[in-house]
């Protein structure tokens, strides 16, 4: 299962995101569920990067399904908020598979 944990601070804004494990809903190189998962994750950290010039804090181990980002604290306000929207899409992305494929995906948010 993927195991997906979002950090809010006390104004609910995004701190940082970690996913782990392997959806196992399919043979490895045909797993639809990781595959949406890790499109939804990557693409939405590459948007952050293009869009906003914000490189994330980031750990990657595509080996061990792990994937950890950590929001910078310090960007001026119109960045910020820019980065919030893209990492509130992702979520909502990753929500969406989570109610369809919900055996193979678990969305804990704190």
């Amino acid at each position: 299962m993927i195991t997906i944990r979002i950090k809010r601070d006390k104004n609910t804004f995004i701190q940082s995101f970690e996913m782990s494990g392997h959806a196992n809903s399919g043979p490895y190189g045909q797993d639809l569920v990781c595959a949406a998962v890790s499109a939804v994750s990557i693409g939405t950290i590459n948007a952050i990067h293009t869009l906003t010039g914000v490189n994330l804090v980031s750990d990657v181990e595509e080996e061990g399904g792990f994937i950890h980002c950590d929001v910078p604290s310090n960007l001026p306000k119109e960045t910020f908020d820019n980065v919030q929207l893209l990492m509130e899409g992702m979520i909502v992305s990753l929500k969406s598979i989570e109610e369809e494929y919900g055996k193979f995906i678990q969305i804990n948010e704190n």
